[in-house]
């Protein structure tokens, strides 16, 4: 599906550079477009060895214009390529489902809209395509112009290496929905609130920093690393019987059913669009809550003691 065609990478960051990567060593005609030709992806991009033009000329130049840059920006880019290049008979594609789930990008009907979302980190997604292996993907279709939509998304996804593991097909929605929902309640926001929590009730208590980094943060990479390699029956195995004990009888305790019932409040409102209005409004005050935020965290106490034990331990 991609032979004779050209791939615009839109965006230069950790995704954008890695698929870039690994579709050029797929044989894969590469331009990379960028709104500065100035900035610091344009450099990187140059001495990458691609061709590297202003957003609109790469969009039309290309077949499949592929938008890797931060979800907030996709509103304003896609209306100022869509001002200068015709996108008729062209396929758009996202590595994640926001815009055109809550309707921030409105496509051309002659347009053909696609979604290869890696699951996985930039870097993970070329270290391991380099190994010979790849991250597993997944792809959607929200618009299918031209009859072979499915195709072409599948196409990229072999492309950037995701064939060799695994590409599950789903919708633009439940991608987004169930990305945003895991970010929130369980790998970003859940998980450190948790570690956070557990770090400062330890210290409270009398209990070494360092101690409870190594409880708290370290133990808690082995277990998940156990889970992912073993599944949960047999991580439990692999762990003492007092631990395995201790985690039954304080799990439910620790996330109760008011947990499970605001997880599900948490999923509606990501579902009804309440996050992405809420997000919208943050960008709109130059997001000052969240650097603010993000200051918190690099001057709390668990982080000055996570980069303290990093340079012991190394």
């Amino acid at each position: 599906m991609l032979d004779g065609r050209t791939v615009a990478i839109v965006g230069y960051g950790s995704q954008g550079r890695s698929q870039a990567l690994n579709l050029r060593d797929s044989g894969i005609a590469v331009l990379v477009g960028l709104r500065n030709l100035d900035s610091k992806s344009a450099q990187l991009a140059k001495a990458d060895g691609f061709e590297c033009v202003l957003a609109d000329a790469a969009a039309d130049r290309a077949d499949l214009i592929m938008i890797l840059t931060p979800d907030e920006t996709h509103a304003r880019l896609y209306a100022e390529l869509v001002a200068k290049v015709d996108l008729r008979g062209k396929a758009v594609g996202f590595a994640h489902g926001y815009a055109i789930t809550y309707g921030l990008v409105e496509p051309d009907p002659e347009t053909d809209i696609i979604l290869i979302s890696p699951k996985g980190i930039g870097p993970a997604v070329r270290s391991r395509y380099l190994e010979g292996s790849g991250v597993a993907a997944l792809v959607a279709v929200a618009q299918d112009t031209s009859g072979q939509a499915l195709a072409l998304a599948l196409a990229y996804a072999a492309g950037i290496g995701s064939d060799r593991v695994a590409i599950f097909q789903t919708s633009f929605e439940e991608e987004t929905v169930a990305d945003l929902f895991s970010e929130q309640a369980v790998i970003v926001g859940g998980m450190t609130e948790l570690i956070r929590a557990g770090f400062e009730t330890m210290l409270n208590n009398g209990i070494a920093p360092e101690v409870a980094y190594f409880e708290c943060v370290v133990e808690a990479k082995l277990i998940l690393d156990m889970i992912v390699e073993q599944g949960f029956a047999d991580m439990l195995e692999s762990i003492s019987n007092t631990a395995e004990y201790g985690a039954q009888c304080a799990g439910s305790r620790i996330i109760s059913s008011d947990v499970r019932s605001e997880m599900d409040t948490l999923f509606q409102e990501i579902k009804a669009g309440d996050f992405a209005k809420s997000w919208g409004a943050e960008v709109a005050a130059d997001s000052a809550s969240l650097l603010a935020h993000r200051k918190l965290w690099q001057r709390s106490n668990i982080d000055a003691t996570a980069s303290r034990m990093r340079d012991l331990l190394s």
